[in-house]
């Protein structure tokens, strides 16, 4: 593989990195600003507080409209230029939540961070599979998953040093303001990485800025041209196709797929273990300290059996993961709700905690955006991500909107034991069982052309 464009593709793909940092450093930031601002009041006679509304589930439906809005930018300012700005956004909204003084401006910059996460969920994975080549494209996109992770693991253990070195009035906003200098530095080396050489050509650039595109990318002169010869008739088949919109009814099925696959993957509670990861081992028995140090744990073997996911997905299948990883949920959610039940153990909890963070990095995190990429056609792919992306970060936000009136320690339905919580989760997952059994084709191996017919239903 060549070191150029994989230092590129990294580059790219650190907005994963910032992804996955964003989305969990509020775990630990949680209850102090509860405190601290008292945010855990209801809303009228509504079941929505004001904590769930605004301080836990701003920055995702801030990444709803980043998700479903993300290509205006790709398009209109270009891959680079739109890496860029999600990297200013990432900066500052880690730092004007770190030096908010109430919850209205403190919620304002949470949602301007989540617009950057929405709009890099889009923006990234494009730009790395427009700069690769076909032989390495799977390898170097993935790369942004592995970073959401790796994001993931580093804010769990960002937010446990910061949690043993300063006082816990103090310590959550430099838990979130400490994701500023990542952002920086991703901001600024996004300056340095090329425009794509597909966007540069199909914005009208000369032909000279397209090979000087290539150049900076490695490619040598010869090579270079012929490439560019074979992007532009790509680029003239693709303008001559006939446009079809997605919501014709030609597509029923693969939206309906995506639908589904999008559903399960957040009423699996997969973010709300994140989110709440140290309220939850709290409630468990773990102290405060305790509860940060092994919510670093979850992060680690989230890291562990994505790996595994990703060497696995085009061997086993992604229905076969799925497999695997329900049954996975099904069994761990089931324990951890009977250990809050019952009083078990926090070392048990921990345990099957665990095991749903395992089930979940092999089947549904390793899963759901391979597949939903592979089963629209090229005339509405991207049109029909942005249907499973919205999809995926609108249920995201509403469990995270919802879960305070579930889990507060004061005022929650469940306060005393959050075990009926796990229980639904374990419910929703032998759904989700029954849908990979049914109705979810396995596309392994199958080429996109011929998904196409069988999604659009051309070809029984």
């Amino acid at each position: 593989m060549d070191k150029r464009i994989l230092r590129i593709s990294l580059t790219a793909a650190l907005a994963g990195f910032l992804f996955g940092f964003d989305t969990v450093v509020i775990s630990g930031a949680n209850q102090p600003i509860k405190e601290l601002w008292g945010t855990n009041w209801f809303l009228g006679e509504t079941l929505f507080t004001f904590h769930g509304i605004f301080i836990m589930s701003m920055a995702l439906w801030g990444t709803v409209l980043g998700s479903l809005f993300g290509g205006i930018p790709c398009d209109k300012l270009g891959r680079k230029k739109t890496l860029f700005w999600i990297g200013v956004l990432y900066f500052l909204s880690a730092l004007g939540s770190a030096l908010a003084t109430e919850p209205y401006s403190f919620s304002f910059f949470r949602f301007i961070g989540g617009v950057g996460v929405g709009a890099s969920s889009v923006a990234a994975p494009i730009y790395i599979s427009e700069i690769s080549k076909a032989s390495n494209r799977g390898r170097l996109t993935a790369m942004y998953q592995f970073n959401i992770v790796f994001g993931i693991l580093i804010a769990f253990i960002s937010n446990y040093l910061i949690g043993l070195f300063f006082s816990a009035d103090v310590a959550w906003r430099w838990m979130l303001g400490i994701e500023g200098l990542p952002a920086l530095i991703y901001t600024i080396m996004v300056l340095k990485i090329p425009n794509s050489p597909r966007w540069l050509l199909l914005n009208g650039n000369e032909e000279s800025a397209v090979l000087n595109a290539f150049n900076k990318l490695g490619l040598e002169k010869d090579k270079a041209i012929n490439r560019l010869s074979e992007l532009k008739n790509s680029l003239n088949e693709s303008v001559n196709e006939q446009k079809e919109k997605l919501f014709s009814g030609k597509y029923k099925k693969p939206l309906f797929l995506a639908f589904l696959l999008a559903f399960f993957n957040q009423l699996s509670g997969i973010n709300f273990v994140l989110y709440y990861a140290p309220e939850i081992l709290e409630r468990a028995g773990l102290a405060s300290g305790e509860s940060l140090f092994s919510s670093i744990s979850i992060g680690v073997i989230n890291l562990i059996f994505t790996f595994v996911g990703i060497a696995l997905i085009d061997r086993l299948g992604r229905k076969q993961l799925l497999y695997v990883g329900s049954i996975g949920y099904i069994l761990s959610l089931a324990m951890v709700g009977w250990c809050f039940y019952s009083g078990a153990s926090s070392i048990l909890l921990l345990i099957f905690i665990l095991v749903f963070i395992a089930s979940h990095a092999v089947g549904q995190g390793a899963v759901i955006w391979v597949f939903i990429s592979e089963i629209f056609p090229n005339k509405v792919r991207a049109y029909g991500q942005s249907w499973g992306t919205g999809t995926h970060w609108v249920f995201a936000a509403l469990i995270t909107l919802l879960t305070p009136t579930f889990l507060d320690s004061e005022i929650g339905i469940f306060k005393d034991n959050p075990w009926p919580i796990f229980l639904f989760f374990s419910v929703m997952m032998v759904l989700q069982l029954l849908f990979v059994i049914f109705l979810m084709p396995e596309t392994k191996g199958v080429s996109l052309e011929e998904l196409a017919k069988k999604m659009s239903g051309s070809k029984k």
